[in-house]
């Protein structure tokens, strides 16, 4: 054993480094013959922190912001820690506009050496933003300018918004926010000089104060590219979205710079950097601004890594890379490359990264992490429709059999109007390029009488396949051929247009038909969209020598606008037109186009707009026109979650037998949407806004006239929207 010699010149720091631990509450040295004692007392370790009366922010957030500062559940327990806890927690309400704070903590002694915290929290009433003012601006009025901050006064929408809750985070925001407001309109040396925050004695009310200073008014005298341009400079001038004689604009500026950097991006050159370096020349009020370009090295794309996958083979993933490997990385196809993997809806979530390889400027590696989830499907379910009264249905399907990507269905849905057995396969890589293939079989019974249109029932025995090839990124064209079976039967209730066209054409009917459709998608998403858009051009024809000749062609067009994080502008229209050629006179009645009620024009009856039979019940037509404007907003209370939304819409839309659009019919009104686990639902509430009538000739060869029937609230449930 080695003997230490000990002093009593090293008491101090010895004790003083044992305190330093912050293990001990107390130490004292004793010594007994060459031998050197240290007593300790232990500090206790926090056994559990506990609180109460919080509601504004969580016990997460609470014990994160207590962690912080040292204490937390499992650490040494420190008295002048806690003395901090008030400081902290305050400062956390503070900043959520809490004034009124009190806190009370209680240490309670517990056993084998722990001690218990309990913080006991009264958060009192948020202040309220009593007035805003703004100092200084003499170009724009208060009014103008309030309306640009997100923090206001108390008004009716409040208790929603909170808006009217002051936090220094929203200020600091808002004074951002006005910032950008000048200087987008040419006040370069625009300057916020001074902000106060006065609360009022009772800590209910709080007054803001902003002092501004504006300026002039700045033009551009001229605009230039400099620095390594790499893309061809009438290439990069394009992006140019600033020139000679404008405004100044610090986010035209900035929009230039990304345009210009997401350029050189595409081209492999994922650090460039783009600087807007202005030339300000105070007396004649102009800005000469210079794009200075610095692409830096072209990177190539190492690896492409997938992972999260565990069930999904990596080849389906792959197959959808719009970015290669050892070609250079292009923003824009990593980009393309997760939006195809997103729509595949075989994932939760896809998450893409990619960080520089070590030990190189010149490579990435593009990581992308796919969270799996069932893509197959097991239900039955019963729903309910205004049209079709109670729906059963069960459907199996699995959208990627054994991690292939390919897909497989077979349903069965029962009604007072349908009975459907159908029997589906989908390879969407039929061929490494691409080209797909489909094939179905399926028997269909319909009793139309039961949905609001004239009485008769159909048989439908259908078998198909069809091809799609992809033309480009956005744009698909798919052939098909379709063999079907139909028995017409009739009713007690027929009319004698049913009748009729029993007597000349019979009522069994093979046909052949050959489709067509070509399809331009650009949406972002495939459930909910909330940009781009979608065209559809269909078409069928049944060949000559079928017994039943006639063709059918529809234009479907609808457009997504993004207006804000919320908010959601959606512009459709659908065209549809029918006829018969050869030994048919005219479309087939049963393959007329209906409208009235969901997803035509909302307020009218379902199926009922158009033209009528002799026993006044709704025939279809030939030609079907529908559009719709809708705005699309959160629920109020529930923001975030994305399975539900609401609306407010106006439907336009004429069922006749020809192109003609006098007959138009026009709603509005509100809708909901919801994708509930035991089904989709949408409801709308809509009012016409104009009524007319339709004119036929009854089975005595009278003419008669018919009003509108019309429908306030509609809802469909267990069925797709």
């Amino acid at each position: 054993m080695w003997a230490i010699s000990f002093s009593e010149q090293n008491v101090g720091p010895t004790i003083k480094a044992l305190f330093k631990t912050g293990f001990f509450k107390d130490i004292s040295l004793e010594r007994e013959g060459s031998t050197l004692i240290v007593n300790v007392v232990e500090r206790p370790a926090i056994a559990k922190i506990v609180f109460e009366g919080n509601k504004e922010l969580s016990k997460e957030d609470l014990k994160k912001a207590l962690d912080k500062i040292g204490l937390s559940e499992g650490k040494t327990f420190d008295k002048q820690v806690l003395d901090k806890v008030e400081q902290e927690l305050s400062r956390q309400y503070l900043s959520h506009g809490k004034y009124g704070l009190k806190i009370k903590t209680e240490v309670t002694t517990l056993t084998r050496n722990r001690v218990g915290i309990n913080i006991n929290i009264s958060e009192g009433k948020v202040a309220k933003i009593k007035h805003i003012n703004i100092v200084g601006n003499t170009v724009f009025d208060d009014k103008t300018l309030l309306d640009t901050l997100e923090l206001s006064t108390t008004n009716w929408l409040s208790f929603y918004s909170k808006d009217d809750q002051y936090s220094k985070q929203k200020l600091s925001a808002d004074l951002e926010t006005l910032r950008s407001y000048y200087m987008d309109r040419g006040y370069i040396n625009f300057a916020i000089e001074s902000t106060q925050v006065a609360i009022t004695p009772d800590k209910k009310d709080i007054y803001i104060t902003i002092n501004v200073k504006e300026g002039d008014v700045y033009t551009l005298e001229k605009v230039k590219l400099a620095g390594n341009l790499i893309v061809a400079p009438e290439e990069l001038i394009k992006l140019v979205s600033v020139g000679p004689g404008e405004i100044f604009s610090r986010k035209s500026a900035t929009e230039t710079s990304k345009a210009i950097s997401d350029r050189l991006g595409d081209d492999g050159y994922a650090f460039a950097n783009v600087n807007m370096v202005p030339e300000i020349n105070e007396a004649t009020k102009t800005v000469a601004m210079t794009f200075f370009v610095d692409p830096g090295k072209r990177a190539y794309v190492h690896h492409i890594n997938m992972s999260g996958n565990t069930k999904t083979r990596d080849e389906v993933l792959r197959r959808e890379m719009r970015q290669m490997e050892s070609s250079w990385a292009s923003s824009s196809k990593i980009e393309r490359s997760k939006t195809r993997l997103e729509r595949l809806g075989y994932f939760e979530s896809v998450n893409v990264e990619t960080p520089q390889v070590p030990g190189t400027n010149d490579q990435i590696d593009v990581n992308f992490a796919v969270t799996e989830k069932a893509s197959g499907n097991l239900s039955a379910g019963i729903g309910f429709s205004q049209v079709q009264g109670i729906v059963l249905n069960a459907n199996i399907s699995q959208d990627n059999v054994f991690g292939s990507g390919k897909r497989i269905n077979v349903a069965f849905n029962n009604s007072n109007f349908l009975t459907s057995y159908q029997l589906g396969f989908f390879n969407p890589y039929f061929t490494t390029d691409g080209v797909s293939v489909g094939y179905n079989l399926g028997y269909t019974k319909r009793n139309a009488g039961q949905i609001n249109i004239a009485n008769y029932s159909t048989s439908v025995i259908n078998a198909g396949m069809d091809f799609g090839i992809p033309l480009n990124e956005f744009d698909q064209l798919r052939f098909g051929f379709d063999a079907k079976h139909t028995d017409l039967s009739t009713t007690d209730f027929s009319s004698r247009e049913i009748s009729n066209f029993i007597n000349t054409q019979g009522h069994n009917f093979l046909t052949f038909s050959p489709t067509f459709s070509w399809t331009h998608d650009t949406l972002n998403r495939a459930i909910f969209p909330s940009s781009g858009g979608q065209q559809r051009i269909t078409g069928l024809i049944s060949v000559p020598g079928s017994d039943l000749e006639y063709y059918k062609v529809s234009y479907k067009h609808q457009l997504y606008f993004p207006l804000a994080k919320d908010l959601t502008f959606r512009l459709q229209g659908e065209a549809a037109y029918g006829d018969g050629y050869g030994s048919t006179d005219g479309l087939p009645f049963f393959e007329n186009y209906f409208g009235g009620g969901t997803g035509s024009v909302r307020g009218f009856r379902n199926n009922t707009l158009g033209p009528r039979d002799s026993n006044s019940f709704p025939l279809g037509g030939s030609t079907k026109i529908i559009g719709n404007a809708e705005l699309f907003f959160p629920v109020p209370f529930l923001p975030e979650t994305k399975s539900v939304r609401l609306g407010t819409f106006f439907d336009a839309g004429t069922i006749n037998n020809s192109l003609s659009l006098d007959e138009l019919r026009y709603s509005a009104g509100i809708s909901g949407e919801w994708l509930s686990p035991f089904g989709a639902l949408s409801v709308s509430a809509a009012v016409p806004l104009n009524t007319g009538s339709t004119t036929y000739v009854d089975n005595d060869g009278k003419t008669v006239t018919i009003g509108d029937q019309e429908q306030l609230f509609q809802f469909n449930f267990g069925q797709n929207f």
